[in-house]
């Protein structure tokens, strides 16, 4: 439990605004979406007008923790609507992002919105300038484990979950369960203590695992079988990285979300400490990284791939290398990681 949660100065400004806007992050996970449906829940519970968006769309099998009756707005679908909730915002909550960058195309106007601002943050190195409050910790699971510790201390739950609805329990496990990869890894000592309150809530754990889970589609499934057939291994660095083009993309009728945990599975090999998924976008190759043990990802995406995150567990983006060089580029960037040595496109 994070005993350094600003309450008062937090609970001041929820008490204070009437207009509530909560943003997650650009491609939005399972911690993302369930951190800011959670705190959706809660506070709608207590009365407020509240807007939860998402910079971008987020998975279909996720769609299942969308607020009844005012679902999650998206950004790049409907900008003037998230706008206009920004302008006529009383207080807004960024959630699950150290940076407002990731916020993409909605960074300046968070900036320029003129409500207080909140962070709520499990990633290292949290961007303060532009909040009134930041609220970052980085020995929890995920968001959502954070959001967690930060409602059982508001002054209305007081510790006791029978005040938290169950809508806003299941988001808030949800993430808990992604954010861990079905609790492999990201664990701390209270993370199973959060799960466990949250099942003692009434929660429908195995649903709620089926829909994150047991959900995709055939197509998913047989592109995530191409991806293995074609998955690179590089034994030296005890490495397994797997491209993903949009000629893939297109033959297997890919959704957003389609490709969430493909990067985790070579880390199931015997002796692969280093994962990568490379995925092409039309404007950049997104780049997803994974690690076992104390192995260091997030440097490695902050030195090579414009991005970072936590210790086995980082992403970034390429905007310059042709789809055709991804592979050699990823592995030179990798040796030269590994070796100290200066990196030469």
């Amino acid at each position: 439990m994070n005993n350094n949660i600003p309450t008062e100065s937090l609970e001041r400004l929820i008490s204070s605004a009437d207009s509530i806007v909560i943003i997650g992050h650009f491609n939005p996970d399972g911690d993302s979406i369930g951190s800011i449906t959670g705190m959706y829940q809660y506070l709608a519970g207590r009365g407020k007008n509240v807007c939860a968006i998402s910079p971008s769309s987020y998975p279909d099998f996720l769609s299942f923790l969308n607020p009844k009756g005012n679902p999650i707005l998206v950004y790049t679908e409907n900008k003037d609507a998230v706008q206009k909730a920004l302008d006529s915002a009383d207080l807004i909550i960024c959630q699950d992002l150290n940076r407002l960058s990731r916020t993409e195309q909605m960074a300046e106007g968070i900036k320029r919105a003129k409500a207080p601002k909140v962070l709520i943050d499990h990633h290292p190195n949290p961007e303060r300038e532009w909040f009134d409050v930041v609220i970052s910790d980085t020995e929890v699971s995920s968001t959502c484990e954070l959001v967690f510790d930060i409602l059982m201390t508001m002054p209305d739950v007081a510790g006791d979950t029978s005040k938290l609805s169950l809508e806003c329990a299941t988001s808030l496990y949800s993430g808990l369960l992604t954010d861990t990869n079905n609790y492999s890894n990201s664990l701390f000592p209270d993370t199973l203590t959060v799960a466990s309150a949250l099942m003692a809530r009434g929660i429908d754990s195995k649903q709620i695992y089926y829909n994150l889970f047991c959900s995709y589609s055939e197509s998913r499934m047989r592109l995530m079988g191409k991806m293995l057939d074609n998955m690179i291994i590089i034994p030296e660095y005890k490495t397994a990285y797997m491209l993903l083009s949009l000629e893939d993309k297109a033959a297997f009728n890919f959704k957003d979300g389609d490709s969430e945990g493909f990067v985790n599975l070579p880390l199931a090999i015997d002796g692969i400490e280093i994962t990568a998924l490379l995925a092409q976008t039309p404007d950049f190759i997104r780049v997803s990284l994974r690690s076992k043990g104390d192995i260091n990802v997030n440097d490695l995406a902050h030195s090579y791939f414009n991005g970072g995150g936590h210790v086995n567990a980082s992403g970034g983006r390429l905007f310059d290398v042709p789809w055709s060089e991804v592979g050699s580029y990823f592995e030179n960037a990798l040796a030269c990681w590994k070796k100290g040595t200066t990196f030469v496109k």
